[in-house]
């Protein structure tokens, strides 16, 4: 989990500093409904876009982080995960959303972004977490 910003927020370019702002600002604001509402709005909202690559999904976590401390933070995952997903859909991608539990002890529960089946930003181990609720891209059968 992030514990310091590594670049400063001028690094990004005004209008993507506004923007950040905005969805950092929703994020917040749906942060504060129950977990089965926020997967039933990530649902709705991901139809429409393409799946992620990772490069795509790492740079808009490295925006985001760069801009709005309280997604910076360290108790900041699930803003800063819904604030992602928020500013991958208006590029027109999507990530997948996850949240669920550390897998060793204690117990310690996390929301984070993956594209192409990884953990985009990061620096832990793959199955460090184990997702139990996600909102993957859309798949029009």
């Amino acid at each position: 989990m992030p514990q310091a910003v590594s670049y400063s927020p001028r690094s990004v370019p005004l209008g993507l500093r506004l923007t950040i702002r905005a969805v950092s600002g929703t994020a917040a604001l749906i942060s504060l409904l129950p977990v089965r509402r926020i997967r039933r709005l990530l649902s709705r909202l991901r139809k429409g876009a393409a799946p992620a690559a990772s490069a795509p999904v790492l740079a808009a976590y490295q925006a985001v982080v760069a801009v709005s401390l309280p997604c910076a933070g360290p108790e900041g995952c699930l803003r800063r995960s819904l604030a992602i997903v928020l500013l991958c859909r208006l590029n027109g991608i999507w990530p997948t959303w996850c949240t669920g539990p550390k897998t060793l002890p204690p117990f310690t529960a996390h929301a984070w972004v993956e594209a192409e089946g990884r953990m985009v930003g990061e620096d832990l181990p793959d199955g460090y977490f184990r997702p139990l609720i996600s909102v993957p891209p859309f798949v029009d059968d």
